[in-house]
């Protein structure tokens, strides 16, 4: 990852801090930011306010898109962080297939803090009632996935300066 253009998916589960944490990460770093639900087509975001999970055949398109995003900004080397669930390894091995210099910041919290997040928060199409089904999806990220893990339990300014410390060579 080239340090004036880095490309950053802060990834984990609804409530753990995504688009604030990476807006912040993304600040600090110089470098555009964009909250990849931007990117999900009007029938999943339906589908998510409605309760309902999604499922793979709704995920893959969006996915796609997500690399895509990505892509560009490694194309123009302008760098971006992304807030992106990446739930699964499959996932993240397909957004890092369009644009392989790619890093993870994962966010992890026990599902207490994530629920207490999820169920504060106003103004979101995913409902508090599907993070068990969200945890219950998420695989963690594996040693040999370019990437570092976040504890999101520190106040949000201590666990953005752990992120950029590590992620800044």
């Amino acid at each position: 990852m080239a340090a004036d253009a880095p490309l950053i998916v802060v990834l984990g589960v609804s409530g753990s801090g995504k688009t604030t944490i990476g807006a912040l990460i993304a600040d600090e770093l110089g470098v555009p930011f964009v909250d990849a639900d931007s990117l999900h087509p009007a029938s999943n975001v339906a589908k998510m306010a409605s309760g309902t999970p999604l499922d793979d055949d709704d995920r893959w398109p969006w996915l796609a898109r997500v690399g895509g995003e990505l892509a560009r900004a490694a194309s123009a080397e302008t760098g971006l962080v992304m807030a992106c669930s990446a739930l699964k390894r499959v996932y993240r091995d397909a957004i890092r297939a369009e644009a392989p210099a790619l890093h993870f910041v994962h966010l992890s919290g026990d599902r207490e803090v994530l629920s207490h997040r999820t169920t504060g928060r106003s103004g979101h199409f995913m409902p508090a009632s599907l993070l068990d089904s969200q945890l219950a999806t998420l695989e963690q990220l594996q040693p040999d996935e370019p990437g570092i893990v976040v504890d999101i339990a520190p106040p949000v300014a201590d666990v953005v300066a752990d992120a950029v410390a590590r992620i800044r060579p």
